[in-house]
């Protein structure tokens, strides 16, 4: 037999496996068809658009050297934001961006994925369209095809706005790259989570859990490597390799790029890739190698009722989110002290941390702009724990609770109960652990702690907020709840971003945290604590209403 006869049955099982890959890729790019988009348009346009608000904000190369030393001389700045390897225009957008805009990138690249393999296998519809002509690779290739898109429209956004905006070329087209490979990175991650696990939100949260040490990996990597020069920089240390968001900073975009980084996220994500498709040829359709744990036989009495299911559903999750905001709270009330020495002179460093934080003093401004931070980052919390219902819709799992005397409404606010205490439970563990870490440093834990755990429950207006447009979304479009993630990634990139592009007030007044006072220091009105909390019920009763009134499914 010749080579080529024996080549042929291989070829022809590839193929086989690979049946359907268009007609799939078209169905989740159609499915899809608000959430890309909008995730593509918020992302690349808020990278792209950095550049020109950075040459009006730091005009002068000596303004942009001054800011580029006073960020590369402190290791806690280092941990936040990763160092400054260019004090050109340029450099200071990747310096922003790169590691902010992978993490966006990596969150986009997991929902696509997970939702066209693993929600799919859970909700029962990918049985349905094996027993047509779909090969098995099939559904995991237009999921990774779908990502790939995806992250391509980013990185293409990215690089032709930047370059737009006079930019060099090569140096927008590594900052689109360095943001569009660590996607497709984690899109190959939360492949691979996709096949160990049954269920779409334990691959979420595995591969949300790798992001998380991916980041806190580069921070402490970053921090506790020597301070680099800009445009001359040092290697980066050990742990910062370790982190494909560290790779996206040591792309080096506009600072003599290395290219070879891309090179190493192509490696990264074929590897990655290779090993989903080795899982998924090794279990059957709605199987997975992590398969839950029999539960016992008998039923306590706290799962008699729609709120103790949606707890008993949710707990996990609340705890870990619980555990993680103690940690960062603690890890940022320690450097708090230390918010002056991390800016020193450099009034244009001043002025980034004023307008994120407040007027009244440094230190101030620095534990208002955490609390900040934090408030931002629990609207994904909140926000995940209301589309919990949506999982339970699609998967089949809602119609046999509502099928018994339980009504809409009452199952919906079950688990609504859980995103609106929970959100305030993580919250309030963030605000405690950040205010008795500083006031520790300060040999006043006390007097301190008081003031930022206040500060850190102020934002839960705007959590609420976001919590009752997602309420509002499922009950009256629940086939674009995906959007939803879009808003609150928008409201992320404007809290991050806005403050160090000086963007006029009514653009930061397009997401609800910018109607809120900056807490501790600043002054307080009590308006937007009266209003924001009152539209949320709007968007409540609205969306309850419309659940109340719509097919399940």
């Amino acid at each position: 037999m010749t080579a080529a006869a024996a080549a042929a049955p291989a070829r022809a099982g590839g193929a086989r496996h690979l049946a359907g890959t268009g007609a799939l890729l078209r169905l989740a790019l159609r499915r899809d068809r608000l959430m890309i988009p909008a995730w593509v348009l918020v992302l690349g346009l808020s990278v792209a658009g950095m550049g020109s608000s950075l040459q009006t904000l730091y005009d002068t190369a000596a303004k942009r050297a001054g800011l580029a030393a006073s960020m590369n001389a402190n290791a806690s700045l280092r941990a936040l934001y990763g160092p400054v390897f260019s004090d050109s225009v340029g450099g200071l957008v990747a310096w922003r961006m790169a590691g902010l805009g992978a993490v966006l990138a990596a969150v986009m690249s997991l929902l696509i994925v997970v939702r066209h393999t693993r929600e799919e296998e859970e909700t029962g519809r990918q049985e349905l369209l094996s027993a047509a002509m779909v090969g098995r690779q099939a559904p995991l290739t237009a999921a990774l095809l779908a990502a790939l898109v995806a992250n391509a429209g980013v990185a293409v956004l990215i690089a032709a706005g930047l370059a737009k905006s006079g930019q060099p070329a090569a140096g927008s087209l590594a900052l689109g790259i360095a943001v569009g490979g660590a996607g497709m990175f984690f899109a190959a991650l939360a492949a691979i989570a996709a096949q160990l696990t049954e269920s779409a939100r334990m691959a979420k949260g595995l591969t949300g859990a790798a992001l998380g040490l991916a980041f806190a990996l580069r921070a402490a990597g970053d921090a506790a490597g020597a301070p680099v020069g800009a445009a001359k920089g040092g290697d980066a240390p050990v742990l910062t390799w370790l982190s494909p968001v560290g790779w996206s900073q040591n792309l080096r975009a506009y600072a003599d790029e290395r290219w070879w980084v891309a090179l190493l996220f192509a490696a990264a994500t074929a590897a990655a890739t290779a090993a989903a498709y080795a899982l998924t040829a090794r279990r059957d359709v709605g199987m997975s190698f992590l398969p839950a744990r029999p539960g016992p036989a008998r039923a306590p009495r706290s799962l008699a009722g729609p709120t103790g299911l949606a707890w008993r559903l949710q707990r996990t999750t609340l705890l870990g989110w619980t555990a993680g905001f103690a940690l960062a709270g603690a890890a940022f009330g320690g450097i708090a002290k230390g918010a002056a020495s991390m800016v020193g002179g450099n009034q244009q460093t001043r002025e980034i941390f004023e307008r994120m934080g407040g007027q009244r003093g440094l230190t101030d401004a620095f534990l208002a702009t955490m609390t900040g931070m934090l408030g931002m980052i629990t609207a994904i919390y909140a926000v995940g724990a209301v589309l919990r219902l949506r999982a339970e819709e699609t998967g089949d799992r809602a119609e046999p609770v509502l099928a018994g005397a339980v009504g809409r409404v009452r199952w919906a606010c079950g688990h609504l109960a859980i995103a609106v205490v929970g959100s305030a439970v993580v919250l309030a563990t963030g605000g405690l652990t950040l205010g008795i870490s500083y006031g520790a440093s300060v040999g006043d834990i006390a007097g301190r702690t008081g003031p930022v755990l206040t500060a850190a429950l102020s934002q839960l207006p705007a959590v609420w907020t976001l919590t009752g447009l997602a309420v509002l979304v499922l009950g009256l479009l629940p086939k674009a709840t995906g959007a939803v993630w879009a808003l609150v990634g928008g409201c992320l990139a404007l809290g991050w971003v806005g403050p160090a592009l000086d963007l006029p007030q009514w653009a930061m007044d397009l997401s609800p945290y910018g109607h809120l006072p900056r807490l501790p220091g600043g002054a307080v009105t009590a308006a937007p604590f009266l209003w924001l909390p009152a539209l949320s019920a709007v968007f409540i009763s609205a969306g309850l209403a419309g659940f109340r009134r719509r097919d399940i499914g």
